[in-house]
């Protein structure tokens, strides 16, 4: 589209927590169209977390939405080619795109987590985020420190 920005699409609340984080995360999570699917495996994955974290204190959903932040990261590299030499750049991320690459990198670590069942990976994968472990708190590190180590080539910005 050359003149106009498409309009941002408002998503509905999900039926149990009355959150459009939680429909947002269902439709990264979805697969061949299969909401409902979707919506099973993450309240049964809410279930679980509850169950494992009975002494927190703290709902499940809460729980979820700290996990979440914990591995949503603040910068990324881009490439960017200067004079025939690609440097990677350091940039902010925008904070559609922060949830966004959270919330995907909190599946698919999840997908690839050893476990019986989806529900069961990614209640795992929910509290090892929560408590600052598993493989996308892991993602979110490697992109800081590689932010970091090219820190020197942050006036390529664009």
């Amino acid at each position: 589209m050359r003149k106009t920005k498409p309009k941002k699409r408002i998503l509905l609340p999900d039926p149990r927590y009355r959150d459009p984080y939680v429909t947002r995360f269902v439709n990264n999570m979805m697969l061949n169209g299969k909401k409902s699917k979707s919506y099973e495996i993450f309240y049964q994955a809410m279930d679980i977390v509850e169950q494992r974290t009975k002494e927190e204190g703290k709902t499940p959903l809460d729980i979820f939405k700290q996990a979440l932040e914990n591995v949503t990261p603040q910068v990324e590299v881009k490439s960017r080619r200067v004079g025939g030499a690609t440097f990677q750049v350091p940039m902010e991320v925008r904070p559609d795109r922060k949830i966004s690459i959270s919330m995907k990198n909190l599946i698919l670590f999840a997908r690839k987590r050893p476990g019986k069942s989806m529900s069961e990976k990614l209640a795992s994968e929910t509290i090892a985020a929560y408590n600052n472990e598993g493989g996308a708190y892991k993602k979110k590190e490697d992109t800081h420190r590689m932010a970091e180590a090219n820190k020197a080539f942050a006036h390529f910005r664009f």
